[in-house]
């Protein structure tokens, strides 16, 4: 335990530290920011909170009372009416949810075709770029469906790019300077969704609560997954990361 009092550790970096019941008094945080973080049962009393901006997965965020999470969940689906098809319960419901997340794929990547090909490898606040960003989605269908469901203990393509904060493991592809095309990328991806969809074909509800278990390091330690978990986040996956791609080739448009 170390206590910093009176201290400027202005523009800092924490890099796999750990904050567990740290306490934060009469601090500046202009300017913070934070990614990949755990933040259960944090609280914040006597904030002042003049900009603040959250993304990602919320379970209760209680706001001078409220638990805004319900809010937000209502609007994202207002402003994203085939959000609601990202929570199947049933096989038809997977077939229909990735279907549609694939017609509005569809757009997304033709508006980066629009972008000269540089562009699309260039990051926006730090984030991935466009490229990265498919080749991420690369590693999660290779990971869940093809690593999980199907029990491929090597199912990586050397385009496959894991999450920035993934445990190195030998075999796994981590390549962060190569710069594919984007028709290169999108022939793995085509090949990756082939998969999804040969799943899908003949799934039926019994189907999806069918136990299985990883065949590569990653969620080895996992025991109570089903094929529906599996596919669910790779749906997600794919409808997040798109909305992120929106928002960054808005950025490099303007």
């Amino acid at each position: 335990m170390t206590d910093f009092i009176e201290q400027d550790l202005s523009g800092s970096t924490f890099r796999r530290v750990r904050l567990r019941d740290a306490t934060i008094h009469d601090a500046d945080l202009s300017g913070l920011r934070v990614r990949a973080a755990w933040l259960d049962g944090v609280r914040m009393t006597g904030v002042e909170a003049p900009d603040l901006e959250i993304h990602g997965e919320l379970g209760r965020v209680v706001v001078n009372g409220v638990d805004v999470v319900p809010l937000v969940e209502a609007e994202l689906d207002r402003r994203h009416p085939e959000r609601a098809l990202m929570r199947p319960s049933d096989a038809d419901g997977f077939r229909t949810a990735f279907e549609t997340v694939d017609r509005l794929w569809g757009s997304t990547v033709a508006r980066a075709r629009e972008l000269p090909a540089a562009r699309l490898h260039e990051q926006v606040d730090g984030e991935w770029s466009f490229i990265e960003t498919l080749r991420h989605l690369g590693f999660a269908h290779a990971c869940w469906v093809s690593g999980v469901v199907l029990a491929d203990p090597s199912p990586w393509h050397p385009l496959d790019l894991p999450w920035d904060e993934a445990p190195a493991v030998d075999g796994v592809p981590w390549d962060r300077d190569v710069r594919p095309t984007l028709d290169e990328v999108l022939e793995l991806r085509a090949r990756r969704r082939a998969t999804v969809a040969e799943v899908l074909a003949d799934l039926d509800d019994d189907g999806l609560d069918r136990h299985v278990t990883s065949a590569t390091p990653f969620m080895a330690e996992a025991d109570s997954l089903t094929v529906a978990d599996c596919l669910k986040v790779v749906l997600n996956e794919e409808w997040e990361h798109r909305l992120y791609a929106e928002r960054d080739l808005a950025a490099l448009s303007s």
